[in-house]
């Protein structure tokens, strides 16, 4: 079984190949983390090249849990981050490996839970991926050969967790009896409003909708709801929806 330390779930998005999979196990295990999470491998799974590449850390790959989408990956959390190299023209945070893992230890020790995203090897997550990410891991790499190994991208991130042994003292949010939102509860939310405002026309013209829907989501997701707060987002349209149709 997983241990019991505190930790972010790494979330692998669509890798491709087996070995990558086995290798980012290694760089998880050899910093102490072990709470892999695999999104639509290419290759199926089990995977035989990852068990091959996984050495000593196969336990990661036998305790991986396994999701259809990256929404069910992430949706236990309350805060998300994403990993990528290119600007993705959306508005995010933008961190380094070391300030991300920072953030991760202060959220982690107020009892929420965190995920780091890793795009697939080719090119990396998609846009309506990062708009599930309330913020962006960028790495500085040299900008002329910015390509990074998937395991080498979950190197950097698990060694900075790990190098920050410093108790990190959190900060303190008074929630007033709510609890954060979880990514699920944020991501129910967003679609209730998409399917309002679709039904409204706003998503116009056609051929903008879907841009116009990344965006919305990205908005939601930049936002620390609490659980209150979404039920009183929910709330309010369809109270909205009430008093137009009694009009």
């Amino acid at each position: 079984m997983p241990s019991g330390t505190p930790q972010p779930a790494f979330v692998l998005v669509r890798p491709q190949m087996g070995e990558n999979i086995g290798g980012a196990a290694r760089a998880m295990w050899n910093f102490g983390l072990d709470r892999m999470r695999v999104v639509s491998p290419r290759d199926g799974w089990p995977n035989e090249k990852a068990v091959a590449m996984a050495s000593g850390a196969g336990r990661l790959l036998d305790e991986a849990v396994i999701y259809d989408s990256v929404a069910e990956s992430v949706g236990d959390c309350s805060y998300v981050f994403a990993t990528t190299a290119r600007a993705r023209g959306l508005t995010k945070p933008v961190v380094s490996p070391q300030r991300a893992m920072e953030i991760a230890r202060e959220k982690i020790a107020a009892g929420e839970k965190v995920a780091v995203m890793f795009g697939p090897e080719r090119a990396g997550l998609e846009n309506e991926d990062i708009a599930r990410a309330n913020a962006i891991i960028s790495v500085p790499v040299n900008p002329e050969f910015a390509s990074l190994n998937l395991a080498q991208c979950v190197l950097l991130t698990a060694y900075e967790w790990q190098r920050q042994s410093v108790q990190v003292i959190p900060e303190v949010v008074e929630l007033a009896g709510s609890e954060w939102a979880s990514v699920i509860e944020v991501e129910k939310l967003s679609e209730h409003y998409e399917g309002r405002l679709d039904e409204a026309g706003f998503f116009f013209p056609p051929e903008k909708a879907e841009g116009m829907k990344i965006v919305l989501r990205n908005l939601w997701s930049r936002m620390p709801l609490t659980r209150s707060d979404v039920q009183m987002l929910h709330g309010i349209l369809r109270q909205m929806v009430r008093w137009k149709e009694r009009g």
